[in-house]
């Protein structure tokens, strides 16, 4: 039998349940693609990574869904830096490139993968039509919704409160009318800026998400939908520069996510990494095709 070791972390975590949960295979040689997929699917987390060597980096990542492999996502990679390289930085490669991951003790920051401002990418659905897909009126919209791109495309839905990101539920019977992402995922990322605290701005958001054929999923805790807010404040010539994001509350799983923008074109988002569990699997000598 072949034995992989593998570790659960909650990345974006204040205690050690809150988080965005992650399963990192710390050496994946000898494993299929379609195994890799297995994997995901058996630990049904948002993602699961798997780590092998690189000339490049000090690892390569590969990322999957349980449905499909991703070219980038935040939380996966604060993870399996962590992993990677214990309390130290790392470089990690991944398909979008590689990305530098910083530690500042149980803190993590990734620089996002762009080389330049993103351009926002306008909708095909009037506005009013996208809020009701979240069961919101267009009155609750701050802007105009749209898509962002900073390692991974997501539809942001900015609102004007608080009380909006906590109503925001999407809406079943619309499910059709839903834009497509790039991987063929429908993304919403809710989102109200707030006042300032101790020099950071507050952030309420929510992300909602779907894999193929799956049911709408929220996730606690979206380093990459974070980035692309950096992309969206960026590219609206925003004034703040340093936020905390909260989300997850509502199912849960408290994230603490921090964004820092440093112009023209700097993204970075970080939070604590938490380690919960070690383990082993085993597969049969042979690998899946």
């Amino acid at each position: 039998m072949r034995q992989y070791r593998y570790r659960l972390l909650n990345v974006f975590a204040e205690s050690t349940f809150g988080g965005n949960p992650l399963c990192v295979f710390e050496d994946a040689r000898g494993l299929s693609d379609a195994e890799m997929l297995a994997l995901a699917r058996q630990f049904n987390l948002s993602e699961t990574t798997f780590v092998l060597p690189s000339d490049r980096a000090d690892a390569r990542v590969r990322i999957f869904a349980p449905g499909y492999e991703m070219r980038f996502a935040g939380h996966p990679t604060l993870g399996t830096a962590e992993v990677v390289a214990p309390g130290r930085r790392a470089q990690l490669e991944f398909a979008v490139g590689v990305v530098p991951v910083e530690c500042d003790g149980p803190v993590r920051t990734f620089t996002a993968p762009i080389d330049q401002v993103p351009t926002l990418r306008p909708v095909d659905l009037p506005a009013a039509a996208v809020a009701a897909l979240l069961g919101l009126d267009e009155r609750d919209l701050a802007a105009a919704p749209c898509w962002v791109d900073t390692g991974a495309d997501q539809l942001l839905i900015p609102v004007r409160t608080r009380q909006a990101v906590e109503r925001a539920q999407p809406d079943s019977t619309r499910m059709a009318q839903w834009p497509l992402s790039s991987l063929e995922s429908r993304t919403a990322y809710v989102f109200t800026l707030g006042d300032s605290i101790d020099g950071r701005t507050e952030v309420d958001a929510r992300f909602f998400f779907t894999t193929r054929g799956s049911d709408v999923v929220e996730d606690p805790g979206t380093g990459s939908a974070c980035a692309n807010l950096g992309g969206w404040l960026l590219a609206q010539g925003h004034a703040a520069r340093s936020l905390r994001i909260r989300q997850g509350a509502q199912i849960d799983r408290p994230c603490t996510l921090l964004l820092d923008i440093e112009p023209p074109h700097g993204i970075r988002v970080g939070g604590r990494v938490l380690e919960l569990g070690r383990g082993v699997v085993s597969l049969p000598d042979e690998p899946a095709a």
